[in-house]
């Protein structure tokens, strides 16, 4: 098994480019990068300096849309990122989140999450794509600077329509379920479903994303981390079930929680009981971190990345990679 970190391109491009150093030095796999409208700098361009300051860890975006981002625009600027890092970057694309709300916006629909893939796919293959659909057209569109290669293209999944077609359709799977092992096996299973409905011969690759923070204080790790709770029953409402989270206090969270970056739901997430919180993310110290990963390595999934939360992020994303070592050891 892998291990990977997502972060939000946040900081100064000096303070990033010394993050990326240590994260490759470290021995990380993969580095995902955020891309979230009005809520982070541009990931295109932070991606251009983690292709310079790292020689080996695969990048990718988690995850771009095809709402804000017409699907020809990201043709180009995946194969340009593709190019400067020397085949090291994957896409990773859904169908966009609570951000959305604040440009105007919905979530794409799956079938406009189906055509941008299939339209990019064959923009890189060199064709000349006519296309009208759901939320875009193509017009005899291709690309005058040719891709190297058919980038491989990551969907974010966590709801049964969209993991089923993750399974049929996609190179990976940025796996959006919580952390307990009964969520991420039902997320697993649908996207199995779709991989037999294809008639496909292997499961995509799977990247568990693990959201929160790990510290020896334990309260301020759990403070800092249990803002992603609340982001599961406004998106995800099915593994609060699983979880045990009444329908009630569901509802609740929902009323309260209703856009924003998931960083903005500290209100909702002050309503939800302690277990759950700890079902769902990363949010105390290394032995719980420890758990999570023994847990989520015995079901076989390729990667987890984890996603620091607060203040000290390079603390917890030390502490996973001790952890993670301890646990899966190359």
């Amino acid at each position: 098994m892998l291990s990977g970190v997502t972060l939000q391109p946040v900081d100064t491009p000096t303070d990033f480019e010394a993050m990326v150093g240590e994260i490759e030095r470290s021995g990380f796999d993969e580095l995902w990068l955020t891309d979230s409208s009005l809520h982070a700098k541009n990931v295109y361009s932070f991606l251009t300096l983690a292709a310079r300051a790292s020689r080996r860890l695969q990048l990718g975006t988690a995850v771009t849309n095809p709402v804000t981002r017409h699907p020809a625009v990201t043709a180009t600027a995946a194969a340009t990122i593709d190019e400067v890092s020397g085949g090291r970057f994957v896409l990773g694309i859904g169908a966009g989140d609570r951000p959305l709300l604040a440009l105007g916006h919905k979530p794409a629909t799956l079938a406009r999450l189906e055509g941008a893939i299939s339209a990019l796919r064959q923009l890189w293959d060199g064709g000349h794509v006519t296309f009208e659909g759901d939320g875009f057209r193509l017009d005899d569109a291709h690309m005058r600077e040719p891709a190297q290669r058919q980038v491989p293209i990551y969907m974010s999944a966590s709801g049964p329509k969209t993991l089923t077609l993750a399974g049929r359709i996609a190179d990976g799977v940025i796996l959006l379920a919580g952390l307990h092992p009964e969520g991420l096996t039902w997320a697993l299973d649908h996207i199995d479903r779709g991989v037999e409905e294809a008639g496909r011969s292997a499961r995509p690759k799977i990247t568990v994303f693990a959201y929160g923070a790990i510290s020896d204080d334990e309260q301020a790790a759990y403070e800092a981390g249990r803002s992603i709770a609340a982001w599961f029953p406004q998106t995800a409402p099915a593994y609060c079930e699983m979880a045990g989270l009444p329908r009630e206090l569901v509802d609740r969270v929902r009323r309260i929680y209703e856009g924003g970056e998931f960083q903005e739901a500290d209100d909702a997430a002050a309503l939800l009981p302690e277990d759950f919180v700890h079902r769902m993310a990363l949010a105390g110290g290394p032995d719980r971190a420890r758990q999570h990963i023994k847990n989520i390595s015995e079901l076989g999934v390729d990667c987890i990345s984890v996603f620091p939360l607060g203040a000290d992020r390079m603390t917890t994303i030390r502490h996973f990679k001790r952890v993670f070592d301890e646990v899966s050891p190359r």
